[in-house]
């Protein structure tokens, strides 16, 4: 799913789909544009989202390369530009009885869910130093991800017609995407050991399809081990530089 603003074509894209810092994980320094990671640990979606919006500022002014981030949001179900409110089928008052908070944002696209045990990522990238292609842009999101979940020999695939990254039918990471000025933010949110059930409280992306986990088809990896496979990925997949990730504190 996709919200373009300025001169980025408005296509839209469907998607099916904290406190502490951490230091990140490094990746080989071998390639060509710079880009930062932080992660950003467990924290709040309102939060997250404040420091992206000041992050895609300060690209759109030149003051900072490319930024990556992750973050694992607390149980949040996001509605994005597109969404129908239909597509939530819980009650706000039974929502908020079962720890789930509701956002709206400015990507495109429907109703998502993000939890913990979850990878949330947020590229916020400057398209006029890759491609002026918001299509190859949420395609090579996806690659980033088949790559990545590839090291631990899960297989990948598209589907024509539904933006994500799927394994045997079920969808196992959601993309996102905001475009202004050609810096694109929001992104991608891949179930590592995220909790399941909570998808019944959603119709995810208005698609009425399973979604699954690297958990459930068996895959025992740790979060940190998914997240530096990701960040190779990322590296090769969009020719970025990302040096020894510098660990950032909570946003007061």
């Amino acid at each position: 799913m996709l919200s373009a603003q300025g001169p980025a074509r408005a296509n839209q894209f469907e998607t099916g789909s904290g406190a502490t810092a951490r230091p990140g994980v490094s990746v080989r320094s071998s390639l060509h544009r710079p880009c930062e990671f932080r992660d950003l640990g467990r924290l709040g979606y309102s939060e997250a989202y404040a420091l992206q919006q000041e992050l895609v500022s300060r690209r759109k002014a030149g003051e900072i390369p490319d930024q990556l981030l992750f973050v694992e949001h607390p149980p949040v179900i996001t509605l994005g530009r597109n969404a129908h409110e239909s597509n939530i089928l819980f009650s706000r008052e039974a929502l908020r009885e079962a720890g789930v908070e509701v956002h709206e944002t400015d990507r495109g696209g429907d109703v998502t869910y993000h939890g913990p045990g979850q990878i949330v990522g947020y590229p916020v990238f400057d398209l006029r130093e890759w491609k002026r292609d918001v299509g190859a842009y949420v395609r090579a999101l996806e690659e980033a991800i088949i790559e990545g979940i590839g090291e631990f020999g899960l297989a990948g695939e598209r589907v024509p017609g539904a933006t994500g990254v799927w394994v045997g039918g079920a969808k196992i990471a959601a993309i996102g995407v905001h475009l202004s000025r050609w810096v694109a933010s929001h992104g991608f949110a891949l179930n590592v050991e995220t909790n399941l059930d909570h998808f019944k409280f959603i119709v995810p992306c208005g698609l009425a399809k399973p979604v699954t986990s690297m958990r459930a088809l068996g895959c025992a990896a740790p979060l940190e081990d998914v997240k530096e496979s990701l960040l190779a990925a990322f590296s090769e997949v969009f020719e970025i530089d990302i040096p020894q990730p510098a660990a950032i504190a909570r946003r007061a």
